[in-house]
């Protein structure tokens, strides 16, 4: 495990050099509470870290290989950024249903999108057998080690900005984030603790990490709708997840709207469900460890306006 963590880091390495003119580097803000900081990812781009792993792979292939991914989130948002940045030619699948404000926002950067399916899930197989029948090159959302390592790149900018560090929270959704941050984290600072956050409602990484093998639960409705969903069955994300992460916390519907109210009322910070669910899940354990640093990696802060105020400072 070893090799395969030092192999992630040195990714990590060589994608920050090339995406470095195409993201911002995000600040580490200092809480109100002693000892605690969050990595404000919330503040990227594109209000979210995805756009690190699209741009780590728009930078690693040729020029004029066709690329194609599919998503009608943050990571399909993204993508459409760093294609329009890097100049690339890229193809959107995103499903019928898709929030009219997300398609127009993902088509103002100018690539191709086309519709398919009724869900999210369906797309994605689309834009895959698209790539298989052109040659285009699949960007996954999170199951490609440059996305992998594009993301990974957060952790050399926490080297970078903060002293030692104890412990880091991290969401889990499909395991880009706790893989590429954890990788190098692991690599460079080994006796930093790294949390991976679980929705309870929809854990799928958390229970395949347990089994030690892909497995699939029952994905409910949850704020932290962004890590929602199963994993493919030949992640890349698990055995490097498993590798770089020293605990598990999971977190209910009720611990990830608290925190959510927490951030908005006590820190300024208005984000969506997945950066919350990585302060619950600061909240549920962190705090018992004084005199600590801590950070809280805030992953995204692309939310539905009305609905999150309504929640957040209710």
């Amino acid at each position: 495990m070893t090799e395969l963590i030092t192999a992630s880091a040195a990714r990590s390495v060589q994608a920050r050099r090339r995406i470095r003119p195409h993201i911002y580097e995000t600040p580490l803000l200092p809480a109100r509470s002693d000892g605690l900081h969050f990595k404000a990812e919330n503040f990227q781009l594109t209000g979210s870290f995805k756009i690190r792993g699209a741009a780590s792979v728009m930078s690693a292939v040729t020029s004029d290989q066709p690329l194609i991914t599919a998503s009608s989130g943050n990571h399909g948002i993204g993508a459409a950024r760093a294609a329009q940045s890097m100049g690339r030619s890229l193809t959107v699948v995103l499903p019928e249903n898709v929030v009219p404000e997300k398609l127009a926002r993902i088509r103002s950067y100018g690539v191709h999108v086309v519709l398919h399916g009724a869900e999210t899930g369906l797309a994605e197989q689309h834009a895959q057998r698209l790539a298989q029948s052109t040659g285009a090159r699949y960007i996954s959302p999170y199951n490609d080690a440059d996305v992998i390592a594009g993301q990974g790149t957060i952790g050399l900018e926490l080297l970078d900005q903060a002293g030692p560090i104890d412990n880091i929270f991290i969401a889990m959704g499909g395991g880009g984030l706790i893989s590429g941050i954890g990788a190098v984290i692991k690599a460079f600072s080994p006796g930093t603790r790294i949390f991976g956050a679980a929705a309870e409602a929809s854990q799928a990484l958390a229970l395949s990490m347990r089994a030690g093998r892909v497995v699939d639960c029952d994905h409910l409705d949850t704020l932290a709708d962004a890590v929602a969903g199963g994993i493919d069955e030949d992640t890349l994300t698990l055995p490097l997840a498993q590798a770089v992460t020293d605990e598990v916390v999971t977190c209910s519907e009720a611990e990830i709207l608290h925190a959510l109210r927490l951030l908005a009322q006590d820190e300024n910070l208005l984000v969506e469900g997945a950066a919350a669910l990585a302060m619950a899940a600061y909240l549920k354990h962190g705090r018992a460890k004084p005199g600590q640093t801590n950070v809280v990696l805030l992953c995204g802060g692309n939310f539905d306006g009305p609905k999150l105020r309504a929640l957040a400072l209710g």
